[in-house]
Protein backbone atom coordinates (compact mmCIF):
# COMPACT_ATOMS: atom_id res chain seq x y z
CA UNK A 1 0.00 0.00 0.00
CA UNK A 2 1.74 3.40 -0.87
CA UNK A 3 -0.18 6.16 1.07
CA UNK A 4 1.22 9.47 -1.00
CA UNK A 5 -0.70 12.35 -0.27
CA UNK A 6 -2.50 13.65 2.74
CA UNK A 7 -4.07 17.06 2.36
CA UNK A 8 -7.02 19.81 3.55
CA UNK A 9 -9.42 20.03 0.58
CA UNK A 10 -12.74 22.23 1.32
CA UNK A 11 -12.62 21.42 5.12
CA UNK A 12 -11.68 17.96 5.09
CA UNK A 13 -8.72 16.08 5.52
CA UNK A 14 -8.02 13.72 2.66
CA UNK A 15 -5.68 10.73 2.45
CA UNK A 16 -4.82 8.87 -0.88
CA UNK A 17 -3.43 5.40 -1.12
CA UNK A 18 -3.03 3.12 -4.18
CA UNK A 19 -1.83 4.34 -7.78
CA UNK A 20 -2.57 7.40 -8.52
CA UNK A 21 -3.34 6.56 -12.32
CA UNK A 22 -6.29 3.79 -11.39
CA UNK A 23 -9.67 3.67 -10.74
CA UNK A 24 -10.69 5.86 -8.10
CA UNK A 25 -12.69 4.88 -5.08
CA UNK A 26 -13.72 7.41 -2.61
CA UNK A 27 -14.27 6.11 1.22
CA UNK A 28 -16.69 8.22 3.87
CA UNK A 29 -17.38 7.67 7.47
CA UNK A 30 -20.04 7.32 9.02
CA UNK A 31 -21.11 9.49 12.20
CA UNK A 32 -19.19 10.00 15.62
CA UNK A 33 -16.35 8.47 13.05
CA UNK A 34 -13.34 9.54 11.32
CA UNK A 35 -11.21 7.91 7.61
CA UNK A 36 -9.62 5.57 10.29
CA UNK A 37 -12.33 3.43 9.97
CA UNK A 38 -11.31 1.91 6.85
CA UNK A 39 -7.78 1.01 7.91
CA UNK A 40 -8.21 -2.62 7.86
CA UNK A 41 -9.64 -2.65 3.99
CA UNK A 42 -7.11 -0.22 2.68
CA UNK A 43 -4.60 -2.23 1.95
CA UNK A 44 -6.49 -5.00 -0.53
CA UNK A 45 -8.64 -1.77 -1.91
CA UNK A 46 -5.32 -0.16 -2.71
CA UNK A 47 -3.74 -2.68 -4.73
CA UNK A 48 -6.66 -1.99 -7.63
CA UNK A 49 -7.78 1.76 -6.63
CA UNK A 50 -6.64 4.95 -6.08
CA UNK A 51 -8.29 5.30 -2.82
CA UNK A 52 -9.59 8.46 -1.01
CA UNK A 53 -10.11 8.99 2.31
CA UNK A 54 -11.94 11.87 3.91
CA UNK A 55 -12.68 12.88 7.12
CA UNK A 56 -16.04 14.80 6.84
CA UNK A 57 -16.29 18.22 8.36
CA UNK A 58 -15.69 18.04 12.09
CA UNK A 59 -14.61 14.58 12.17
CA UNK A 60 -10.84 13.54 12.81
CA UNK A 61 -8.34 15.80 11.46
CA UNK A 62 -11.05 18.10 9.80
CA UNK A 63 -12.11 21.45 11.65
CA UNK A 64 -16.00 22.13 12.40
CA UNK A 65 -18.42 23.55 9.67
CA UNK A 66 -21.06 25.84 9.16
CA UNK A 67 -23.15 23.62 7.95
CA UNK A 68 -23.28 19.83 8.80
CA UNK A 69 -26.91 19.57 6.00
CA UNK A 70 -26.12 16.10 4.13
CA UNK A 71 -26.14 18.33 1.01
CA UNK A 72 -23.55 20.75 2.01
CA UNK A 73 -21.11 17.84 2.47
CA UNK A 74 -21.89 16.47 -0.47
CA UNK A 75 -21.51 19.97 -2.50
CA UNK A 76 -18.11 19.73 -0.99
CA UNK A 77 -17.53 16.34 -1.93
CA UNK A 78 -18.39 17.21 -5.35
CA UNK A 79 -16.20 19.97 -5.56
CA UNK A 80 -13.06 18.04 -3.61
CA UNK A 81 -13.51 15.68 -6.49
CA UNK A 82 -13.57 18.39 -9.35
CA UNK A 83 -10.15 19.69 -7.85
CA UNK A 84 -8.74 16.10 -8.17
CA UNK A 85 -10.36 16.24 -11.72
CA UNK A 86 -11.80 13.09 -10.92
CA UNK A 87 -15.05 11.50 -12.53
CA UNK A 88 -17.02 8.36 -12.65
CA UNK A 89 -16.20 7.67 -9.03
CA UNK A 90 -16.87 4.36 -7.00
CA UNK A 91 -18.79 5.74 -4.05
CA UNK A 92 -18.41 3.59 -0.56
CA UNK A 93 -20.05 4.77 2.61
CA UNK A 94 -20.52 3.53 6.05
CA UNK A 95 -23.01 3.90 8.04
CA UNK A 96 -24.33 7.22 7.88
CA UNK A 97 -21.93 7.78 5.25
CA UNK A 98 -23.96 6.32 2.88
CA UNK A 99 -26.05 9.39 3.11
CA UNK A 100 -23.39 11.41 2.29
CA UNK A 101 -22.25 8.97 -0.35
CA UNK A 102 -26.04 9.07 -1.88
CA UNK A 103 -25.88 13.07 -1.95
CA UNK A 104 -23.65 13.71 -4.33
CA UNK A 105 -25.32 10.97 -6.66
CA UNK A 106 -28.35 12.68 -6.39
CA UNK A 107 -26.57 16.50 -6.94
CA UNK A 108 -24.17 15.54 -9.60
CA UNK A 109 -24.77 11.98 -11.71
CA UNK A 110 -21.64 12.35 -13.58
CA UNK A 111 -19.52 11.97 -10.45
CA UNK A 112 -20.63 8.97 -9.61
CA UNK A 113 -20.04 5.39 -10.95
CA UNK A 114 -21.16 3.35 -7.99
CA UNK A 115 -22.35 3.24 -4.69
CA UNK A 116 -21.77 0.46 -1.66
CA UNK A 117 -24.05 1.05 1.33
CA UNK A 118 -22.48 -0.79 4.40
CA UNK A 119 -24.88 -0.78 7.95
CA UNK A 120 -26.92 2.33 6.24
CA UNK A 121 -30.26 2.73 7.97
CA UNK A 122 -33.03 2.94 5.14
CA UNK A 123 -35.27 4.72 7.48
CA UNK A 124 -35.37 6.59 10.68
CA UNK A 125 -38.00 3.72 11.50
CA UNK A 126 -35.25 1.00 11.13
CA UNK A 127 -33.04 2.66 14.05
CA UNK A 128 -32.70 0.22 17.16
CA UNK A 129 -32.28 1.41 20.75
CA UNK A 130 -28.65 2.38 20.94
CA UNK A 131 -26.26 0.35 23.42
CA UNK A 132 -26.28 1.91 26.45
CA UNK A 133 -22.55 2.94 26.93
CA UNK A 134 -23.07 5.28 23.47
CA UNK A 135 -26.67 6.69 25.37
CA UNK A 136 -24.31 7.55 28.28
CA UNK A 137 -21.49 9.01 25.91
CA UNK A 138 -23.76 11.34 23.47
CA UNK A 139 -27.02 11.74 25.30
CA UNK A 140 -28.80 14.53 27.36
CA UNK A 141 -28.56 15.75 29.58
CA UNK A 142 -24.67 15.05 30.49
CA UNK A 143 -23.50 13.91 27.12
CA UNK A 144 -21.66 17.19 26.67
CA UNK A 145 -19.85 17.01 29.99
CA UNK A 146 -18.75 12.96 29.25
CA UNK A 147 -17.65 13.52 26.09
CA UNK A 148 -15.26 16.15 27.25
CA UNK A 149 -14.33 13.62 29.58
CA UNK A 150 -13.91 10.33 27.65
CA UNK A 151 -10.58 8.45 27.46
CA UNK A 152 -9.31 6.30 25.24
CA UNK A 153 -10.70 3.12 26.63
CA UNK A 154 -13.66 4.33 26.73
CA UNK A 155 -14.02 5.62 23.06
CA UNK A 156 -13.14 2.14 21.94
CA UNK A 157 -15.50 0.51 24.19
CA UNK A 158 -18.00 3.10 22.58
CA UNK A 159 -17.11 1.70 18.96
CA UNK A 160 -17.06 -2.23 20.37
CA UNK A 161 -20.29 -1.54 21.44
CA UNK A 162 -21.88 -1.47 17.91
CA UNK A 163 -19.78 -5.07 16.95
CA UNK A 164 -21.58 -8.43 17.07
CA UNK A 165 -17.84 -9.76 18.92
CA UNK A 166 -14.71 -8.57 20.28
CA UNK A 167 -12.82 -6.57 17.41
CA UNK A 168 -9.96 -4.69 16.95
CA UNK A 169 -10.16 -1.00 17.04
CA UNK A 170 -7.53 1.19 14.83
CA UNK A 171 -5.75 3.56 16.94
CA UNK A 172 -5.74 6.13 13.97
CA UNK A 173 -9.87 5.55 14.12
CA UNK A 174 -9.72 6.58 18.21
CA UNK A 175 -7.58 9.72 17.56
CA UNK A 176 -10.28 10.79 14.57
CA UNK A 177 -12.68 10.12 17.26
CA UNK A 178 -11.62 11.85 20.06
CA UNK A 179 -11.23 15.01 17.77
CA UNK A 180 -15.32 15.19 17.41
CA UNK A 181 -16.14 18.03 19.39
CA UNK A 182 -19.94 17.40 21.01
CA UNK A 183 -21.18 20.21 19.46
CA UNK A 184 -20.63 18.65 15.74
CA UNK A 185 -21.43 15.40 16.60
CA UNK A 186 -25.16 15.79 17.56
CA UNK A 187 -25.43 18.63 14.67
CA UNK A 188 -24.43 15.73 12.67
CA UNK A 189 -26.81 13.62 13.91
CA UNK A 190 -29.46 16.21 13.72
CA UNK A 191 -28.79 16.82 9.66
CA UNK A 192 -29.10 13.09 8.92
CA UNK A 193 -31.47 12.13 10.62
CA UNK A 194 -33.19 15.01 8.92
CA UNK A 195 -32.15 14.04 4.95
CA UNK A 196 -33.43 10.20 5.96
CA UNK A 197 -36.79 11.27 7.41
CA UNK A 198 -36.98 13.68 3.93
CA UNK A 199 -37.46 10.63 1.79
CA UNK A 200 -35.87 7.07 2.85
CA UNK A 201 -32.39 6.03 1.05
CA UNK A 202 -34.58 3.94 -1.13
CA UNK A 203 -36.37 6.44 -2.26
CA UNK A 204 -33.40 8.41 -2.99
CA UNK A 205 -31.87 6.19 -5.42
CA UNK A 206 -34.55 4.60 -6.89
CA UNK A 207 -34.74 7.24 -9.62
CA UNK A 208 -30.62 7.93 -9.79
CA UNK A 209 -30.60 4.23 -12.11
CA UNK A 210 -26.76 3.56 -11.10
CA UNK A 211 -25.46 0.69 -9.68
CA UNK A 212 -25.80 -0.10 -5.80
CA UNK A 213 -24.59 -2.78 -3.44
CA UNK A 214 -25.92 -2.89 0.39
CA UNK A 215 -23.85 -4.37 2.53
CA UNK A 216 -25.01 -5.00 5.87
CA UNK A 217 -24.66 -7.12 9.11
CA UNK A 218 -27.10 -9.63 10.20
CA UNK A 219 -26.51 -8.92 13.35
CA UNK A 220 -26.27 -5.24 13.52
CA UNK A 221 -27.30 -4.04 17.13
CA UNK A 222 -28.01 -0.03 15.86
CA UNK A 223 -30.17 -0.66 12.79
CA UNK A 224 -32.83 -3.45 12.15
CA UNK A 225 -30.88 -5.68 9.89
CA UNK A 226 -34.32 -6.49 8.15
CA UNK A 227 -34.50 -3.37 6.71
CA UNK A 228 -31.63 -3.90 4.53
CA UNK A 229 -34.43 -5.21 2.80
CA UNK A 230 -36.16 -2.56 0.93
CA UNK A 231 -33.39 -1.39 -0.78
CA UNK A 232 -34.46 -4.38 -2.82
CA UNK A 233 -36.96 -2.24 -4.27
CA UNK A 234 -34.20 -0.02 -5.87
CA UNK A 235 -33.32 -1.12 -9.75
CA UNK A 236 -29.62 -2.27 -10.35
CA UNK A 237 -29.37 -3.49 -6.64
CA UNK A 238 -27.82 -6.04 -4.91
CA UNK A 239 -27.89 -6.55 -1.13
CA UNK A 240 -25.48 -8.87 1.01
CA UNK A 241 -25.93 -10.01 4.64
CA UNK A 242 -22.81 -11.07 6.39
CA UNK A 243 -23.69 -13.71 9.01
CA UNK A 244 -22.52 -12.94 12.78
CA UNK A 245 -21.35 -9.11 12.03
CA UNK A 246 -22.72 -6.22 13.37
CA UNK A 247 -22.83 -2.49 12.39
CA UNK A 248 -18.91 -2.85 11.58
CA UNK A 249 -17.91 -4.93 8.63
CA UNK A 250 -15.34 -2.70 8.11
CA UNK A 251 -13.65 -4.22 11.36
CA UNK A 252 -15.38 -7.25 12.41
CA UNK A 253 -15.24 -8.89 8.59
CA UNK A 254 -12.50 -6.49 6.87
CA UNK A 255 -11.67 -9.35 4.04
CA UNK A 256 -15.19 -10.18 3.48
CA UNK A 257 -15.93 -6.40 3.02
CA UNK A 258 -13.66 -5.88 0.91
CA UNK A 259 -13.96 -8.52 -1.29
CA UNK A 260 -17.37 -7.51 -1.66
CA UNK A 261 -16.89 -3.95 -2.62
CA UNK A 262 -13.72 -5.12 -5.09
CA UNK A 263 -15.97 -7.84 -6.84
CA UNK A 264 -18.62 -5.29 -7.34
CA UNK A 265 -16.76 -2.43 -8.88
CA UNK A 266 -15.04 -4.58 -10.99
CA UNK A 267 -18.28 -5.99 -12.54
CA UNK A 268 -19.34 -2.39 -13.34
CA UNK A 269 -18.55 -0.72 -17.02
CA UNK A 270 -14.96 0.63 -16.03
CA UNK A 271 -12.29 -1.74 -17.17
CA UNK A 272 -9.98 -3.69 -14.64
CA UNK A 273 -7.18 -2.07 -13.70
Amino acid sequence: MTTYGVELSHGMHVVHDGPPQAPPLLLIHGSGAAGGCWIPMVPALAEHHHVIRVDLPGCGHSPPAASYEVPAQAAALAELLDDLGLRDVSVAGHSSGGYIATAPAEQRPDLVHSLTLISSGPRMDALLPQPFILRFLTGPPLGRLIWSMRSDAWVRAGIRSTAAGPVDVPEELIAGVRGIPYGAFRAVLRENGAYITERTVPERLAPLGIPVLVIFGAADPRWDPASAQSYATVPNARVEMLPGVGHLPLLEAPEATGELLLDFVATGARPEF
